[in-house]
């Protein structure tokens, strides 16, 4: 019987400690690559965001001065508040809400991001579709609150 359970055990397939141990040292140095690398990817999501809520209230700022083409009381400017309670935005993303469209075209933009990248805030002055279209930053690019113009 003892001879048996010998055999049997001579038999087991496994992984021993030293195979273990470079198993999750292979794991360890994947992820020490793959942590950062997200890290990036969601930052640069984070920042085409900001870019993205910009243009999408200039486009919503276009049709409203193309529908009221005095504006709201005469007034050369609309701010994302407005455009959403006219119901020409659903939402004003990441911006205040007094975040301000010109009326003259090219239409302008000009306020800051509540949405932080990398710590640091996305400002716009002044910026057109065109504009904010010609940035090609990426957001490991930012080193300090960054405005777009």
């Amino acid at each position: 019987m003892l001879k048996k359970l010998r055999k049997q055990l001579k038999n087991e397939k496994g992984l021993t400690l030293v195979e273990l141990l470079a198993v999750i040292v292979i794991l360890a140095v994947i992820a020490a690559i793959a942590v950062p690398a997200i890290g990036n990817i969601i930052d640069n999501s984070r920042y085409n965001a900001v870019k993205g809520d910009a243009i999408n209230a200039l486009n919503a700022a276009n049709i409203f001065f193309t529908d009221n083409p005095e504006g709201l009381n005469g007034t050369d400017t609309v701010t994302l508040k407005e455009l959403k309670d006219e119901g020409y935005l659903e939402s004003i993303g990441k911006f205040p809400e007094g975040t301000s469209i010109t009326k003259e075209k090219p239409h302008a933009i000009t306020g800051t991001s509540n949405q932080k990248v990398n710590g640091h805030s996305i400002s716009f002055t002044g910026a057109t579709i065109d504009i904010i279209n010609a940035d090609t930053k990426k957001a490991k690019d930012i080193s300090g609150d960054t405005t777009i113009q």
